[in-house]
């Protein structure tokens, strides 16, 4: 009756192109959204490397600077200690000289020695004159080079603190740029849910209402005593007939979707906690994963692609009930439909 009611309901509107053109809209969007976000980010990359080379090379600088400026201050510091000698020296100097003319205006009789002595000193005077005037030159050139070496260090930091204050605005910009993706996956993420929740729809019409098929959050859980036997792996034959009609569904959806989507249906196995006994299995996770793989193989049997199938076995460890009642054992033992993303 499913299948008759399933082909009554063929005569109908057809709601699959609207619900796939939205879907390729959707993804194609999300691919262009991620291909921009990859592209800025390399290039927010280089330039914040670059940035980092510049700054390399600045502290360099500043080093080789300070250096240079440490060496010319000890050489002022020199300068200055000999200038200060030279001072006293002629200070020095100048009180002979006054001495030796008052002698020589006292006496006539050392007069002409005492004024060859004293021309002596005056020429000694004129010499640490020059001495003092070519030290005070080298001192005004080291003051010139100093300050030369000044207004460098201030370009460089001026230039450094430039170079901080885009990084941080390039930082900005990739915070603000994760922000905006952040969103754009949430916004991904909640018209996944949507359309999935079309997808199991259409699957509940074309199964039927029927209470051991119910939607579980993002998954579509039957019930294993609708396709296996206690402890088997091979399928009812009621079971092949209700998976025909999922394989015709999957087969119309690899139509329309484009081939250039990562879309998967993983088929999921489960079983109870109680342990497997006698049989060809040693365990749970052997039998959840051959129920599982026997449904994928019957799927493709039917014409439905084998990239767009999953088989997974998750034995007892995955149970949607934690009892130990009969009731509980039923509700574990299931095979789940999820559509999903490679």
């Amino acid at each position: 009756m499913a299948l008759a009611k399933y082909r009554r309901g063929e005569t109908g509107m057809n709601y699959w192109p609207g619900f796939v053109d939205a879907l390729s809209t959707l993804i194609l969007s999300i691919i262009f959204i991620l291909t921009v976000f990859v592209v800025v980010q390399f290039v927010l990359q280089q330039e914040i490397s670059g940035k980092d080379t510049a700054l390399q090379r600045l502290n360099a600088q500043i080093a080789q600077l300070t250096e240079l400026l440490s060496m010319e201050t000890n050489s002022k510091g020199d300068l200055e200690q000999q200038m200060a000698q030279l001072r006293a020296s002629l200070a020095t100097a100048e009180a002979d000289r006054d001495k030796y003319k008052g002698i020589a205006e006292g006496s006539g009789a050392g007069l002409a020695a005492a004024q060859g002595k004293a021309s002596d000193l005056t020429s000694q005077l004129e010499g640490e004159k020059k001495i003092s005037a070519k030290a005070l030159a080298q001192v005004e050139i080291l003051n010139q080079q100093i300050a030369a070496f000044r207004r460098q260090l201030a370009a460089l930091e001026a230039a450094l603190d430039a170079s901080e204050k885009k990084d941080k605005e390039s930082q900005s910009q990739i915070a603000n740029l994760g922000q905006r993706l952040n969103l754009a996956l949430a916004q991904r993420v909640e018209e996944l849910k949507n359309y999935r929740s079309d997808f199991f729809g259409k699957l509940r019409e074309i199964l039927g209402n029927r209470p051991d098929v119910r939607i579980v959050g993002d998954r579509f859980v039957l019930q294993s005593e609708l396709f296996f036997d206690t402890g088997k792996a091979d399928l009812k034959p009621e079971a092949q007939a209700e998976l025909e009609k999922v394989a015709t569904a999957l087969i119309g959806l690899e139509k329309q979707i484009p081939a250039n989507i990562p879309w998967v249906l993983r088929v999921d196995g489960h079983t109870d906690a109680r342990p497997v006994t006698g049989g060809q299995f040693g365990s749970n996770w052997g039998l959840s994963a051959a129920r599982a793989i026997a449904v994928v193989q019957y799927l493709v049997g039917k014409g439905v692609s084998p990239q767009r199938l999953v088989a997974a076995g998750f034995g007892e460890f995955q149970p949607i009930d934690s009892g130990t009642t009969d009731e509980a054992y039923r509700k574990n033992r299931r095979i789940e439909f999820k559509l999903t993303e490679r």
